[in-house]
Order: C-alpha cells, then structure tokens, then sequence
C-alpha cells in the first residue's frame, strides 16, 4: 500500500491469545460517526454531536457508536454512555513512545475501540494486521478499514469485528459508494463473508442521506461509518436523524 504511515513503529501483538468477541459487539445494524478533527466537531463541539447521535439513536433503537479526536476520548466516555472509540492507534507497547498512541491508552480512557488504517491514517499491511491483533488481545473493538476489495480480503483475515470499505475517491464528497460504486460493496460482502462470516460489513464514503443508507443495506451492508455529512452538516441533528431514516 502507498502513502503509508510513517508513525508506525514496531511493537510485538503482545502476550496471550486472541479473544473470541461476540459478532457485532458495537451493535448492528450500526451507524458509526468519525468526528476527525473539524473544527465544529472539537472539545464542546465533540460532546454536542455525541450527544446528539445518543439521544436519536436511542429513540430510533439503532446502534450508534463515535469516534472523536484523542483530546476529547476522555471526555466523551466520561459524560456519555455510547460507544467511543479511537481514531488510530499505534501497533506499539506502552512505553517510551513519544507521539504515539498505544491501545492501551484507549482502554484506559474508556475507550471501547479503534479505527483501523482509514485511508487518511493508513498503515502498511503489517502494522493494520498488527494494530487488529493487538485491540483484539485486550478485548477492544476493531473497525478496520479497506479501500478496495483485495485489501478488504486481506483485512479480514484477522477476523476483525467491523470492517468498513470506504474508497478514498469518494470519502468527503456528494457522491455515495452505495450508488457510485455499488459492486464493490457487494463485492466485499461477499468476500467477507467467505473469510469471516462474524465481522460486520460497514459502508462509508459519501454517504449523506436516508436513500443512501438503504441501498447500502439492500447491498448487505450491515451499518454505515459517516464523517462530513454530520460534522459539516447545517443541523447535525437533522443530518443524524436522516441518517436514521434509513435504517
């Protein structure tokens, strides 16, 4: 993979074995919220979105989950009783790591989880596979992320809880991978399902509306993970709540 990550260090998986998570831990059907680092979506702005999402989410009976910058994991997890998870972590040991973020930092935030290698944070094929392996030996969730089918194949070869295809053309723009690129999600699908039948498909990549969170279920998608469309939205409630709608 090109463009990868040059604050991957090297860390060993750790000791123990791999632990068996229940299917779909965060809940699914599941709408998943990447807050990155808007500015809107910071510090006050990270609670009010979180809120937001917990309340509709609870009042539609659909799993949410959110996964805001690192300064604000704590807070969150403090004040909320919704999932929250990293953005990136690093597959490296607690220790002298300056800069890093070991994932034992999450769970000691209250962190039930991670993204894994999202195209604006990727990892090399070694350090996803590491980053998943280590999240699952501490019993945290792992979402890992594929741009394509061939590493959506390789990803879940690891048998991660969720696994999101997102294609990097489309992240942050008006048109959704559901309707312009609606074979690769069924594609993954059932790439997935022969490899790891327990690990939830999530779609992300432009999706913005009811119609497109449907057609992405129709396509078998068990869930969506959205950014833009809530964070730069003019009513992030009435964004969610479109969101919703289509579940």
């Amino acid at each position: 993979m090109t463009g990868t990550s040059t604050r991957s260090a090297p860390g060993r998986s750790g000791p123990g074995p791999l632990r068996r998570i229940e299917p779909g831990p965060l809940g699914r059907p599941l709408l998943l919220v990447n807050l990155k680092t808007y500015p809107s979506a910071l510090g006050l702005g990270a609670e009010r979105i979180a809120r937001t999402l917990e309340e509709l989410g609870r009042a539609a009976g659909v799993p949410v989950a959110v996964a805001p910058a690192a300064p604000d994991l704590s807070r969150l997890t403090a004040q909320l009783r919704l999932p929250v998870l990293a953005q990136h972590v690093d597959p490296v040991e607690p220790g002298p790591r300056t800069g890093f973020v070991p994932p034992e930092a999450v769970a000691a935030a209250g962190g039930r989880g991670s993204l894994v290698n999202h195209s604006e944070h990727p990892l090399s094929p070694a350090g996803a596979r590491e980053t998943a392996l280590r999240l699952n030996r501490l019993g945290l969730v792992a979402v890992v992320c594929a741009r394509d089918v061939a590493a959506a194949r390789r990803l879940a070869r690891v048998h991660p809880p969720y696994l999101a295809i997102e294609p990097p053309d489309l992240i942050g723009g008006d048109r959704s991978v559901s309707t312009a690129r609606p074979e690769i999600i069924l594609a993954v699908v059932r790439a997935v399902a022969a490899i790891s039948p327990d690990t939830v498909v999530l779609c992300g990549a432009g999706v913005h509306t009811r119609l497109d969170v449907e057609r992405a279920r129709e396509l078998g998608a068990q869930g969506i993970l959205v950014a833009s469309a809530v964070t730069r939205a003019p009513s992030v409630r009435d964004a969610i709540a479109e969101l919703l709608a289509g579940f």
